[in-house]
């Protein structure tokens, strides 16, 4: 059987997730990208062909002048339509186009969950640096089809507001950003996997962000099960987007018992909480994933792992300037607690301070069964080595 997978640029969650469970499924695997050559560094003996993805008659071109497919598939939030709309091209299992449009498109979701009666918040779309004259301040600025905090920002007054979107828009010519009301509340998300019928609530993360006002996912603590009438919320949400199949990764705020949602990123969390998930569970989550793309029905009953405690901590850059000195990759056990360290910038690398997760050094995934003492080697781990930026 052949999956055909689109992306962009390499991602720990293809690398290390899903070429692997592919590879277990006994999967023939095509990898369709616009940038091969870093695919052909990472993994050299996958097949991987030359395509813009951004295209979905490209992608439909492509796949149709190389081998039948069994499944076409995507864990970018960029490509999710694409890969949708191929796939209902040639009668596969996949999303519903219009549901992963919905979640890419920011104000689209809002006009849809207005309309669905399940949540309004006020919000705009935006071509030039104005301020409308209707908006509720404080409220954020951000790219309507935008992802990973980049150019996300709190912003408190008319002028703010017409400084930041002029400073977005310079780096993004011709891009569309939404202006809408700031949501109060904790941040948390839902992770959730689908097969079209039967829906799999996965658990959690309490998610601590850097100061206002940016939106810098610092820390990220697994919460087996919210309060059910939170989830209810949240998944009535994701009812009426349309979101049911495959994997989810869905980010909420609760407010006085009530969960809104920031954004919906139609696939499996990234920055390597998946591959926490998988082995704090103790399931073949990524296999599982694929298996619904083949059309296979998940299991009633995942037989996931329930008395896991888990952290992930992300050291970040504080300054633009060269990394000189930092940990090496590491795996450790202490006191019951997995710690798998893995670095995100080299050595010797510059970097401007971008303000979004692309200022992360490195990532820090903790797993065991007591939070106190996970926390706590986090803390120690983290204590007892250094990062070091010179200008």
């Amino acid at each position: 059987m052949r999956l055909y997978l689109l992306a962009l640029n390499p991602t720990d969650s293809v690398t290390e997730g899903f070429l692997p469970a592919a590879a277990r499924l006994g999967l023939d695997v095509t990898v369709l990208t616009d940038q091969p050559d870093a695919h052909r560094r990472t993994y050299p003996e996958i097949e991987i062909l030359e395509c813009d993805v951004r295209d979905h008659r490209a992608v439909i071109t492509r796949i149709s002048t190389h081998h039948r497919p069994d499944a076409v598939f995507t864990n970018s939030d960029h490509l999710q339509t694409q890969a949708a709309l191929a796939a209902a091209y040639f009668d596969l299992p996949g999303k519903d186009w219009r549901a992963t449009l919905r979640c890419k498109d920011k104000a689209e979701m809002r006009r849809r969950l207005a309309a669905a009666g399940v949540d309004t918040v006020w919000s705009a779309e935006l071509t030039e640096a104005v301020a409308p004259g209707d908006a509720p301040y404080p409220c954020v600025v951000k790219p309507r089809e935008g992802v990973a905090s980049e150019d996300v920002v709190l912003v408190h007054g008319p002028e703010d507001l017409v400084a930041e979107t002029k400073s977005i828009l310079e780096r993004r010519p011709g891009a569309v950003l939404v202006v809408e009301e700031y949501l109060p509340g904790e941040l948390f998300t839902l992770e959730t996997l689908g097969d079209g019928n039967v829906r799999h609530v996965l658990g959690g993360f309490h998610t601590e962000l850097s100061p206002p006002p940016y939106f810098i996912e610092e820390r990220l603590t697994f919460v087996p099960a919210h309060p059910e009438p939170v989830v209810e919320q949240v998944l009535a949400q994701l009812d009426a987007l349309g979101v049911g199949f495959g994997a989810c990764h869905t980010e909420f705020v609760v407010h006085e018992g009530r969960a809104r949602i920031i954004e919906v990123n139609y696939r499996a969390i990234g920055d390597q909480c998946d591959l926490l998930l998988a082995r704090l569970l103790e399931i073949p989550l990524f296999e599982h994933i694929l298996r619904t793309h083949l059309g296979e029905p998940l299991p009633a009953d995942l037989g996931a792992r329930r008395d896991g405690a888990a952290r992930l901590e992300y050291p970040c850059a504080d300054r633009a300037g060269t990394l000189v000195g930092a940990p090496e990759a590491t795996d450790l056990d202490v006191d019951g607690v997995h710690l798998t360290y893995r670095p995100l910038r080299s050595v010797g690398e510059w970097h401007e301070l971008y303000m979004t997760n692309r200022d992360y050094l490195g990532v820090l995934r903790a797993t065991g069964t007591d939070q106190g003492t996970v926390d706590r080697a986090v803390a120690d781990f983290l204590a007892e080595r250094q990062w070091e930026i010179q200008p």
